[in-house]
C-alpha cells in the first residue's frame, strides 16, 4: 500500500517523495491544499518551473480521451537531459486508463503529479494509485488546529517573523478549512507585520478577516442559545461555503467542552465572571457565551459533547451528504435542547 497517512503529508513533502517514484496522486475535500501540494511537488522536482518543457500541464480530460498521451509525455527526454515533470489538472471525465498505462510503462527521471478532488475510496484513480508500489496517494483534508499552528509558523518564519502565542490561537481561530484562503490571510499579515521581527495580537486583530471562524462562530453560538431557525439557515450557509462537517462539529465539540469546563472550574462564579477568564473570545461572542454559561449545565453539557462526538464519528464513516445530515441533525438537537432550557 502507497497510501499516505494525512498527518505525515507535510513532512514527506519538505523532504521530498522517493524519485523513483513517478506517480503522486494528490486528492482530497481541501481544494485550496490540493493546489498547494500539488504545485509544491510540481515545481521542486525540476530546475526551471517556468521551462515548459521541463514543467508540462495536461488537462485530465485531454487524456481521457486520448490515454496513451500521458506515456508519450512521459517518455519524452528533456532538451537537455534534465528531469521533468507532467502536472494533470483535474477533469470531468474518467483518466484512470491514461494513469494505469504510465504506472506500467519505463518512466525515468520524470515526476507525474495528478491533482484530482475529493475522490471517495473506490474511486478507480485512488484504488489504482494506493495500490500500485510505483505511485503515492497523499490526501488533503481541512486543518486541524496543530496543522494550522505549523502552517501560520512556517509562514511567518519564512518571511523572517514570529508570532505571540495568543496571537497564534487568534488567528488559528479565524482562520477556515481551506489551505488556499488560509495562506492568503497569513500572507497578508506578515506583509501588514514586515519588518518588525514579531506579530502581535493588535497586529491579527488589526489585519485578518475571519475567513471560516465568523460562519462557524454564529453557528455554534446559534446552537448553543437555541435559535434553531438561526442554526437551520446558518448551516445552509456553512454547506455552500464548502466548509467540511466534521470540521464545524469538531469546532462546535471544543466549544462545548469549553462550557464545560468553565461551569466545573467555576460553579458558584457568575457567567460574567466566567466569560471574563475565556481566552481568544471575539469581544463580539462575550455576551452569547455568557447567556450560554447561564443556561447549560454540566450535566447537559455532558449530553452535549457526547450528541457531538457521535456525530463526529458518524461523519467519518459516511459520504459527503450523509455526513452533512448528521452533523446538522447535531446541531439542531443541541438548539432543540438550549430554545427547551431557555423557556424552562
Amino acid at each position: 500500500m502507497t497510501a499516505v497517512k494525512a498527518h505525515e503529508a507535510d513532512a514527506l513533502i519538505r523532504r521530498g517523495p522517493d524519485p523513483r517514484i513517478p506517480v503522486i496522486l494528490v486528492y482530497g475535500p481541501d481544494t485550496g491544499l490540493v493546489v498547494e501540494r500539488a504545485k509544491r511537488l510540481a515545481e521542486s522536482f525540476v530546475t526551471d518551473p517556468n521551462d515548459p518543457f521541463a514543467l508540462v500541464k495536461i488537462d485530465g480530460d485531454a487524456l481521457a480521451g486520448d490515454p496513451g498521451r500521458l506515456v508519450d509525455e512521459a517518455g519524452t527526454v528533456g532538451l537537455f537531459g534534465d528531469r521533468r515533470t507532467i502536472w494533470v489538472r483535474p477533469g470531468g471525465r474518467n483518466y484512470a486508463p491514461a494513469v494505469e498505462a504510465v504506472l506500467k510503462a519505463e518512466v525515468a527521471d520524470t515526476r507525474i503529479v495528478v491533482e484530482a478532488g475529493d475522490l471517495a475510496k473506490s474511486a478507480p484513480l485512488r484504488t489504482l494509485c494506493e495500490r500500485s508500489p510505483r505511485a503515492l496517494a497523499i490526501p488533503c483534508y481541512p486543518d486541524d488546529e496543530r496543522a494550522l499552528a505549523e502552517l501560520i509558523d512556517r509562514t511567518l518564519q519564512e518571511r523572517g517573523l514570529r508570532i505571540a502565542r495568543e496571537a497564534r490561537e487568534v488567528l488559528a481561530q479565524s482562520l477556515g478549512g481551506d489551505r488556499r484562503a488560509s495562506l492568503a490571510e497569513i500572507e497578508k499579515l506578515a506583509l501588514y507585520a514586515a519588518g518588525q521581527g514579531s506579530v502581535e495580537l493588535d497586529d491579527v486583530e488589526a489585519v485578518v478577516s475571519d475567513v471560516g471562524a465568523s460562519v462557524l462562530n454564529t453557528l455554534i453560538d446559534a446552537a448553543f442559545v437555541g435559535r434553531t431557525g438561526e442554526v437551520e439557515r446558518e448551516y445552509r450557509r456553512f454547506r455552500h461555503e464548502g466548509l467540511d462537517p466534521s470540521m464545524m462539529l469538531g469546532s462546535a465539540l471544543r466549544h462545548a467542552l469549553a462550557l464545560l469546563a468553565s461551569r466545573l472550574d467555576g460553579p458558584d462564579k457568575s457567567p460574567s465572571l466566567l466569560v471574563a477568564s475565556w481566552r481568544g473570545l471575539h469581544f463580539k461572542r462575550k455576551a452569547a457565551v455568557e447567556t450560554q454559561l447561564g443556561r447549560w449545565s454540566p450535566a447537559a453539557l455532558r449530553q452535549a459533547v457526547q450528541i457531538l462526538q457521535e456525530a463526529v464519528l458518524a461523519c467519518r464513516r459516511a459520504d459527503a451528504d450523509l455526513a452533512h445530515a448528521h452533523a446538522s441533525a447535531a446541531l439542531l438537537r443541541i438548539a432543540t435542547e438550549a430554545a427547551r432550557r431557555r423557556a424552562g
